[in-house]
């Protein structure tokens, strides 16, 4: 399973940026075609992202490019220049239904095929950013076997609802939590949006804690100094694995005595409870 807590954007028109983003390590490459590429730079884009593909995939952090969107009129291009086997899958923006993925699936059976790559070999991170999208979020989550995880877009959902964007995400707390939710039903990565104040690393520790707390396992970042807050978020803490620890300890020796559950600080712990500490136990394990 690949790990998705850090997810760098790289503007595609940027070589000076492709070049420095082989030397770091986010989870997750997004070398972007969309939003931080203006539209007459988007064919520079597209060369300039195949050409650094085989350099980025040296690295062996997986790459997910971000492709425009089905109603662009630039996404059979996209494809054409980054499907093969240096990427995981793609990004995609402005999903806000079944409908869509289904049309994004097959676009990319067809690049599949054209590359000589299995049909089903791409995965599909697609963005949920209007109030449509946040209706159908189930079902769009659960409409392909291509989806790793969604990602929820902060300032298109907000264009889309016609209101102000707010510094502490008050309101976007619904859109954030249905999100989260699906995500989770359909046994798949939730992914916040991206903060854009990249000076202020106290502000992205605090916003990606009440991300992390929605249920969100990871964000996108929009500058190399945002990876390691990041990452440090969304990995459990010295103290979250010591207590896990100490909660498992505790249950088990209560199991041995034939209870079915115990306390410890003050506090009960039983099946519930045991199970989430386990649950951090186990994502711990898996960012050794």
């Amino acid at each position: 399973m690949t790990a998705l807590r850090s997810l760098l954007f790289i503007p595609g028109n940027k070589e000076n940026m492709l070049a420095k983003a082989a030397g770091l390590q986010p989870d997750v490459f997004v070398p972007d075609m969309e939003d931080s590429v203006n539209n007459a730079e988007k064919d520079n884009a597209r060369k300039t992202i195949r050409s650094f593909l085989p350099k980025l995939a040296q690295t062996g952090v997986p790459i997910i490019p971000r492709v425009n969107s089905l109603d662009s009129g630039w996404l059979e291009l996209d494809l054409a220049a980054v499907i093969g086997p240096d990427i995981l899958g793609i990004s995609i923006g402005k999903i806000n239904g079944p409908q869509d993925i289904e049309t994004v699936s097959d676009l990319l059976a067809e690049s599949e095929q054209a590359a000589g790559l299995a049909v089903g070999t791409l995965q599909l991170i697609p963005w949920l950013e209007s109030a449509r999208a946040i209706v159908k979020c189930y079902e769009i989550c659960t409409s392909s076997p291509r989806i790793i995880g969604v990602a929820f877009g902060a300032e298109d959902f907000t264009h889309d609802m016609s209101i102000e964007r707010l510094e502490d995400d008050t309101e976007v707390a619904y859109a954030r939590n249905v999100l989260c939710v699906a995500a989770r039903a359909a046994h798949m990565t939730a992914l916040d949006t991206p903060y854009f104040r990249f000076k202020d690393e106290a502000g992205l520790r605090v916003n990606s804690a009440a991300a992390k707390q929605v249920g969100f396992k990871g964000k996108f970042a929009i500058h190399p100094a945002q990876i390691d807050a990041i990452n440090e978020t969304f990995s459990p803490s010295k103290a979250e694995i010591e207590h896990a620890r100490r909660v498992v300890a505790a249950f088990e020796a209560a199991e041995t005595a034939g209870r079915g559950s115990t306390s410890l600080d003050g506090k009960v712990i039983d099946v519930p409870v045991v199970n989430r500490a386990r649950a951090v136990l186990e994502l711990a394990d898996a960012d050794v």
